[in-house]
C-alpha cells in the first residue's frame, strides 16, 4: 500500500509562513493600538491656544454683575421630596439644575421648582422606567421649565434621581 502523503500533496503555506504572517499581523495591531493610543491623548485641548493679533497684550475682563447677554447661567434648584402617583408608597428624590440663558430672578427659578415638584408628583413608575422614561421624564421637564419662564430656560440638568 501506498504511503498517504505519497499520494496526496501538502496544501497550504509552510509552517515557517504561517509563524511570518503571524508576527506581521502582531507588529500591525501593536502599531495600530500605539497610533490610536497617541491620537486619543491628543484630542483634548492643544497645550496653548493661539491668541489673534487683534487681541495680543490684552486681558479679559470679567462682565458685570448686571450687564445683559453674560451668557449661560446655572441656577441649582431646591431638592425635590415628594411621593409618586403610583405606586404611592414610593418616594423620589430629584437634585436638578436650571441653565438660563442670561441672569433671571430668583422669583423664576422658584416658580419652576413648584413646577417640576407638580409634574413629578403626578408621574408613576412605568413611565420612568428605563433609559427612554428617564428620556421622557427630562424632556417633560425641560418643557415644563422653557414654558414657566418664557423660553429663558434651555435646559434642565438633573444630578440625583433616587426612588425608594
Amino acid at each position: 500500500m501506498a504511503n498517504v502523503e505519497q499520494i496526496l500533496p501538502r496544501k497550504g503555506p509552510s509552517l515557517a509562513i504561517q509563524a511570518v504572517m503571524l508576527l506581521v499581523v502582531t507588529a500591525a495591531a501593536i502599531g495600530m493600538g500605539w497610533m490610536s493610543g497617541g491620537y486619543l491623548k491628543g484630542v483634548g485641548a492643544p497645550a496653548s491656544v493661539p491668541v489673534a493679533p487683534e487681541n495680543e497684550g490684552k486681558t479679559a475682563q470679567p462682565a458685570a454683575a448686571g450687564e445683559a447677554g453674560v451668557g449661560p447661567t446655572l441656577v441649582v434648584l431646591a431638592p425635590i421630596t415628594t411621593n409618586i402617583a403610583s405606586p404611592a408608597d414610593t418616594w423620589i428624590r430629584m437634585e436638578a439644575s436650571v441653565v438660563y440663558d442670561g441672569p433671571q430672578p430668583q422669583s423664576m427659578s422658584d416658580d419652576i421648582h413648584q413646577d417640576l415638584l407638580a409634574l413629578v408628583r403626578t408621574l408613576k413608575m412605568h413611565q420612568i422606567e428605563g433609559a427612554s422614561g428617564y428620556q421622557h421624564l427630562k424632556a417633560d421637564l425641560e418643557e415644563r421649565a422653557s414654558i414657566r419662564s418664557q423660553g429663558h430656560a434651555k435646559q434642565i440638568l438633573i444630578r440625583t434621581l433616587l426612588l425608594e
